[in-house]
């Protein structure tokens, strides 16, 4: 328990509820048997009260055999006149006592009324006290002071609470250890979590939790579990986006640097060759340059600063001059690229810049995963919608990978990945341009069969 807070805090919680509702629940047993027995004897009381009236009303009952009646039933008696004068008494109670004689009652038993009370006598005993008036030729002659203990009322009570006291004790100590079992079984999923937590947070990303409940636990160790893969999965891609960038710029910049140094120490033979090394230092510094654009693109939008510039752009005719753009690189590859359009065309609210990027993106990556056959870019107008879609015959994605190509860092197959180029950063740029766009991206593919990608555009184009 010394460890496990949460028990402790459940287990106290729990324990002081029960509690709480024992102490309710005994006080009002005790109440009610108290009552019970409080309106029994009281009710008794009266009843001796009103017999021992009759009693002294008539005229063959001595006052001898009225203290035998008393004594037998175990009460005292003060018979009283107007004045307060005792003219009878019987009963253990000490005859001296007269503080149960009040004159405001007495009054009102001279008056005809009946009068009930509890009295408290010198020695702290207490009474049940009944007062009645005796009649003599239709008036009130005096007053019957029945008075009986409540000791054996007491006594009663408190024998039938110390068994009560013991079954609330066993109750308390049987709760308790149920309450522990309780907060131990309710308590040790959540100890698991966190030791789980403080792993992962340590940076073992493998680590899962084994629990099979399908309860509120249940989802947030699931919870815990898909963080844990997640981070794993973006560590290892961030990794190999490091070793892919690492790479990336290496190759470019061993290329400025060499062929650089042959330019400046002349070691070219011919024109010609100059010519050829000036081209690739050309090629190598807009791919360099390309790589870092891409770079600070997907950090401006990650950190959701890209501007936009929106206006009315005719998608025919940017798609057309990407195709035309793609065409060279598609041809040396031998695959054939072909462009259809059907609907009626209407300009689209975009940033034209940012829409050219898309498609080119698009297509430079059906070039690149496409060894043989055709390319094929279509874009349909509709009433409410325009859909671009770029789909190839090439080597596919495999179906697991579907879900996690527009991560960025991440890489299709890294060992496929790296035989045709790239930093894995194209898709994830692409799909963050057409949703700040409002526009939706979906993929399919079939790996070895090719891959197909929708654009669409929801918004209502303008002309």
């Amino acid at each position: 328990m010394k460890n496990n807070r949460i028990a402790l805090k459940l287990g106290f919680i729990i324990i002081s509820v029960f509690l709480i509702v024992l102490m309710f629940l005994g006080l009002t047993i005790d109440r009610l048997f108290t009552s019970f027995y409080f309106d029994r004897m009281q009710t008794e009381n009266e009843e001796l009260g009103s017999h021992f009236a009759l009693m002294a009303q008539s005229d063959s009952t001595s006052g001898e055999m009225m203290k035998t009646f008393a004594e037998f039933s175990n009460v005292s008696i003060f018979n009283v006149n107007a004045k307060s004068e005792v003219i009878l008494h019987s009963g253990t109670h000490d005859s001296s006592d007269r503080n149960m004689i009040r004159s405001a009652e007495l009054d009102r038993i001279f008056a005809g009324e009946k009068v009930n009370f509890l009295y408290t006598g010198p020695s702290g005993i207490r009474y049940f006290v009944s007062v009645q008036p005796i009649y003599e030729q239709d008036a009130v002659s005096s007053a019957l002071y029945v008075m009986s203990s409540t000791e054996t009322m007491e006594q009663s009570l408190l024998e039938l609470r110390n068994p009560l006291i013991l079954s609330g004790i066993g109750a308390f100590l049987l709760a308790l250890g149920i309450t522990w079992i309780i907060a131990q079984y309710l308590s040790r999923p959540l100890l698991m979590m966190q030791q789980a937590t403080r792993k992962i947070a340590a940076g073992d990303l493998e680590t899962r939790l084994d629990m099979k409940s399908k309860d509120e636990l249940g989802s947030l160790a699931h919870a815990i579990n898909d963080l844990a893969a997640d981070l794993q999965r973006y560590r290892d891609t961030r990794q190999e986006f490091l070793a892919n960038i690492s790479h990336e710029l290496r190759t470019p910049i061993t290329y400025l640097e060499g062929y650089t140094q042959v330019l400046r120490q002349e070691l070219y033979e011919t024109a010609e060759e100059k010519d050829k090394y000036l081209e690739i230092i050309h090629d190598e510094a807009l791919r360099l340059r390309h790589l870092v654009e891409d770079l600070f693109d997907l950090a401006k939008m990650e950190e959701g600063k890209i501007n936009l510039q929106l206006d009315g752009v005719n998608l025919s005719d940017l798609t057309q001059q990407v195709v035309r753009k793609a065409e060279l690189k598609s041809t040396e590859k031998g695959l054939s690229l072909k462009y259809n359009e059907t609907g009626t065309m209407r300009k689209l609210l975009a940033d034209k810049k940012r829409m050219e990027q898309i498609i080119l993106n698009l297509l430079e990556n059906a070039v690149r995963y496409t060894e043989k056959g055709e390319i094929n870019v279509s874009l349909t107008y509709t009433s409410s919608a325009v859909l671009l879609v770029v789909e190839d015959s090439g080597i596919g994605i495999p179906e697991e990978e579907i879900p996690y190509i527009f991560e960025r860092f991440y890489r299709v197959e890294k060992s496929r990945s790296r035989q045709y180029g790239g930093t894995g950063l194209g898709l994830s740029i692409v799909k963050k341009l057409v949703e700040l766009q409002g526009g939706q991206i979906i993929v399919t593919s079939q790996a070895d069969q090719g891959t197909r990608f929708e654009i669409q555009f929801i918004q209502q184009p303008s002309r």
